[in-house]
């Protein structure tokens, strides 16, 4: 017997596990925030260089009071859409534009100069945001999207610490470390006073927000029975993608970048005060030699369920024959390296690597740019949320029925697909585009919503949740470069599409190489999931041995 046949005795999936998840999926509301607020916090609005005419010219000069429109006119050239140049100012005022009637010929031949005295911005649509709090326009644009990757760094970065901590210390305990820095860093980086400040809280935020992913992943799934793990990580899936529509809500309604920063991280005060109710993992503290107090836990989890009668008879020595292959763990530690050992468990590292980091790159790459589709982006953002929600009850249903290695293959592909059919839509049909891309998004929502259940059921117990770190590491490493691709688009228009799908569609045929879990108990060592691959292997022989024997039967009943 295995973990999974206690959780049975002790109420299944009763009301205590009810409970557990709802508490630890609320936060994901927040967290998906965090994740997406790039599109809020950095917007830029219309905007061009400040002008005072005793910059460019004499006031002297002036032939007469200028209003605001002619004042511009004198001192702005117009880009190819006749609109006011958002980075350039004449060196010397052109007088003969405020004639109407003039050709304006030499107009395009005067001599410009960079802006000198800063910019103004139209404050009509967006109250306030990064860039206009420092400027980060014109030369400086290439900031705001680091700005971006500097967060998903801190995800990088949590991601590669506090998943094997969380191993080392538990993970209830990096839980509620990640809930009070997520609240401490984000409120100050509400309050930074310079672009480099704000940079650093930003990391921190990522930090912890890869935190939070991780262990309230690894404290569901292992208190959820092994036929419930589906629809309950598809239940979370759901709650991240309400969490992307009410960020368009909340954005709409603070339109100041400051206040929306707060008000996405105070929350999650309140999450570190009641996290502290939280158990940790049963099973984490059977495999540290704390039995003792996962007896306890388990009991406490039974009364809860109305099972307390067969809270009682568990024992110590019980919970220690039925999970006999836990305590191999305690001959010897296990790291990163046990990951790449064996050759089952070397190719799930390889095959989960890709699939983490061509999902991170193209979903990013997508999310993050919502003004480039010209749509206002309170509404796509929305868009973008709501068609999670088809998709992924679709992904939930090939899981369910087909199984965890479809779905996640297919997704990936048909995202690449649909990105690089893209590349071929005129940018005139912005529907066109922006609905392509919004089928793509879904695609690869889905596939994330299936990283994570089909990870965590492919890697074994004892590096449980090392693998998962290693693997978000990768998805936190393509959500970092997904920006950087970005600014390609300057030099080749179609290029950061060319290079999200591609990858998307090579991660999706190498998903198909990795083993089926539908249905399938949790592993708990190393040694069982390569007993299980040679116990596969064998039985293909079989069927492979089995076939030519049944031709040569029909031959026979021929003659």
């Amino acid at each position: 017997m295995g973990f999974g046949d206690i959780l049975e005795d002790v109420g299944g999936m009763g009301k205590f596990q009810i409970l557990h998840v709802v508490l630890l999926v609320f936060p994901t509301f927040f967290v998906t925030m965090h994740n997406l607020l790039q599109n809020f916090l950095a917007v830029v609005p219309d905007h061009h260089c400040r002008v005072r005419l005793g910059a460019n010219g004499s006031v002297n000069a002036t032939p007469g009071p200028l209003t605001r429109e002619e004042l511009l006119r004198v001192l702005i050239p117009l880009d190819g859409d006749g609109r006011p140049e958002k980075c350039r100012v004449y060196s010397s005022p052109q007088w003969h534009l405020l004639d109407l009637n003039a050709t304006g010929l030499n107009a395009t031949e005067a001599e410009t100069r960079a802006c000198a005295q800063g910019w103004e911005y139209d404050d009509s649509k967006f109250k306030a945001s990064i860039v206009t709090a420092w400027d980060l326009v014109c030369e400086q644009k290439s900031l705001k999207w680091i700005s971006q990757s500097v967060y998903m760094a801190g995800l990088l970065v949590g991601a590669i610490i506090l998943g094997r901590l969380a191993d080392k210390f538990g993970r209830k305990t990096l839980l509620l470390w990640s809930y009070c820095q997520l609240a401490a860093t984000g409120t100050c980086a509400a309050f930074s006073t310079s672009y480099p400040l704000f940079c650093f809280w930003r990391f921190l935020c990522g930090v912890a927000t890869s935190g939070i992913l991780l262990n309230s992943f690894s404290l569901r799934v292992e208190w959820i029975p092994t036929r419930f793990r589906t629809s309950v990580e598809m239940t979370s899936n759901y709650i991240y993608t309400a969490g992307q529509m009410l960020l368009a809500g909340i954005a709409y309604g603070i339109k100041h970048w400051r206040w929306l920063q707060f008000a996405v991280s105070v929350p999650f005060f309140i999450f570190f005060l009641y996290g502290w109710w939280l158990p940790e993992s049963a099973r984490w503290l059977i495999l540290n030699r704390k039995g003792d107090v996962a007896l306890k836990q388990l009991r406490k989890v039974a009364k809860l369920n109305g099972k307390e009668a067969e809270g009682q008879k568990l024992t110590t020595e019980i919970l220690k024959s039925k999970v006999a292959n836990e305590q191999l763990i305690t001959k010897h530690k296990h790291s990163v390296l046990d990951l790449y050992r064996t050759p089952v468990m070397r190719k799930i590292a390889c095959c989960t690597m890709l699939v983490w980091f061509a999902t991170g790159f193209a979903y990013y790459g997508l999310a993050i740019d919502l003004q480039g589709f010209g749509v206002d982006i309170y509404l796509i953002q929305f868009i973008f949320g709501a068609v999670d929600i088809p998709a992924k009850s679709i992904g939930f249903l090939t899981m369910s029925l087909i199984g965890r290695r479809f779905t996640q293959g297919s997704a990936l592909i048909l995202a690449g697909c649909v990105i690089l059919a893209n590349i071929f839509v005129p940018r005139e049909l912005q529907a066109l585009r922006t609905s392509f891309a919004a089928i793509g998004k879904g695609c690869l929502a889905t596939a994330f919503s299936c990283c994570y259940l089909y990870s965590g059921e492919l890697y074994p117990t004892v590096v449980r949740q090392t693998g998962m770190g290693v693997v978000s590491t990768m998805a936190r490493v393509g959500a970092m470069i997904a920006p950087i691709i970005r600014m390609t688009g300057d030099y080749v228009s179609f290029l950061p599409l060319a290079i999200y799908g591609g990858v998307a569609v090579v991660a999706g045929a190498a998903a198909f190489l990795l083993p089926e879990t539908r249905n399938v108990p949790l592993p708990e060592t190393i040694e069982e999931i390569e007993n299980r691959a040679l116990k596969d292997g064998e039985k293909d022989k079989k069927n492979e041995v089995s076939l030519p024997e049944t031709h040569v039967s029909l031959m026979k009943q021929t003659v």
